[in-house]
């Protein structure tokens, strides 16, 4: 199953996440692959189970990190990335002649 970590408190090491349904699992930190780090907005797949508590996600893996990610929660292709560099150079440079 996938879904996308809602949040996750390193300090206290545990979270939640959401699968693409819209239900919510508990993730304890000891549920990620070792030195796994999660936020807000990645993308894992994992394992559903029930808790004593309620659902919980187990044998969590990281997907993709929401960093990564555009808006739209896909990929960004290479040229799409290079043209933005491109263009923030360019209005960079813009803004030095005005000077």
């Amino acid at each position: 199953m996938e879904g996308t970590v809602k949040w996750f408190n390193k300090m206290k090491n545990y979270g939640f996440v959401e699968d693409d349904q819209g239900q919510q699992y508990f993730l304890h930190g000891s549920a990620l692959e070792q030195g796994t780090f999660v936020r807000e907005g990645d993308r894992v797949s994992f394992e559903p189970a029930d808790g004593d508590k309620g659902k919980q996600a187990k044998d969590v893996k990281l997907l993709q990190k929401a960093s990564e990610m555009d808006s739209d929660g896909g990929n960004e292709s290479e040229e799409e990335s290079q043209e933005e560099e491109t263009e923030e150079e360019d209005s960079k440079e813009e803004e030095k002649k005005e000077e």
